[in-house]
């Protein structure tokens, strides 16, 4: 992931040009814009993971007026972001369509097609947008929480979850690409001690080449020297933060049933109902493990596993809406 990445991504978010939420007469921007055969054209990865939408396809089929060009692949010749706009073509036989070129990494391309599927107006379900943030993840592990759901529609919070629970092969890096081009140590006591080691091995090196092979920033660099030229460590000591004590469930349940917003209507209740059965499961489970058949195992964890995802999805959800809702 690198600053090409950023600039293209703050481009796409406000790209009128790449929607596929059109009316009649908007042409959309003609800049950079060729005609292409349509055989030509292959469909690219999408983050829809249902596919593209039938009925969206032939609404846009019966639009007159011409459609905003499609973003492509140059390299690659796949479609970035137009999918459903290429389908309508197809369907009403034409042989050419207008595309607008993108140039750089599929990797970099997925990226840019998540930003204009959530810039236009056919929207990303939240499962779409989830599945979206682990893909990105597992392309650029070096691009931040808040970047990523920058791009993809979700909460900072929610990318944090998501890459938790990503078992992903990739290389995980020791720096991450903030949303506005920097980058930024994942820890910063390590850049610091390894700007002191390179202060130390070459005494005449910039700050801007200290900071360089060490990942962290000039400013840090320079501070790193100042304290080594006072005889103090390269950062300061920190006392440890004590570790977040869980929620008190029984308190948490209590106040939410004694909520009159939730106990007067029967949505309400039937959300109170599913907490105080969860509650009550969940202190029989250890209990529970030892009784399990071994050739009901599998089957008992998979459906664990399905339960505490559906609860998780919940709170992903939850997290990601605004304030005012509640």
């Amino acid at each position: 992931m690198n600053r090409k990445v950023i600039s293209v991504l703050s481009g796409a978010r406000g790209e009128a040009s790449n929607s596929d939420n059109y009316s009649e007469g908007d042409g959309g921007s003609q800049r950079g814009v060729v005609s292409v055969p349509v055989s030509l054209l292959t469909l690219g990865e999408s983050p829809r993971l249902e596919g593209q939408d039938e009925a969206h396809v032939a609404r846009l089929a019966e639009i007159d007026a011409p459609l905003p060009p499609i973003l492509v692949d140059r390299a690659t010749m796949r479609v970035i972001d137009g999918m459903h706009r290429l389908m309508a073509a197809q369907r009403n036989g034409r042989d050419a369509i207008e595309v607008e070129f993108f140039d750089g990494s599929e990797a970099d391309a997925y990226v840019r097609g998540v930003a204009a599927n959530i810039a236009h107006g056919f929207p990303l379900t939240q499962a779409d947008r989830r599945a979206a943030v682990a893909r990105i993840i597992e392309l650029h592990p070096g691009m931040s929480d808040r970047a990523i759901a920058q791009v993809s529609g979700v909460g900072a919070r929610t990318v944090a979850r998501v890459r938790g629970r990503t078992n992903s092969a990739a290389p995980q890096a020791n720096a991450r690409v903030g949303k506005d081009g920097k980058v930024r140590p994942l820890n910063g006591a390590e850049g610091r001690a390894k700007a002191a080691q390179v202060i130390t091995e070459y005494p005449e090196k910039s700050l801007r080449e200290i900071a360089r092979r060490a990942g962290i920033s000039p400013a840090t660099a320079r501070d790193v020297r100042m304290r080594l030229e006072r005889g103090e460590p390269p950062a300061q000591e920190q006392a440890p933060v004590p570790a977040r004590r869980p929620a008190d469930v029984d308190t948490v349940l209590d106040t939410l049933l004694r909520d009159p917003s939730l106990r007067q209507t029967e949505h309400g209740r039937q959300l109170l109902r599913l907490l105080r059965q969860n509650v009550g499961s969940v202190r029989e489970l250890t209990a529970l493990v030892s009784v399990v058949p071994p050739h009901c195992a599998a089957l008992v964890s998979q459906l664990a596993g399905q339960f505490a995802r559906g609860w998780l999805e919940l709170a992903d959800e939850l997290d990601e809406r605004p304030a005012s809702h509640f």
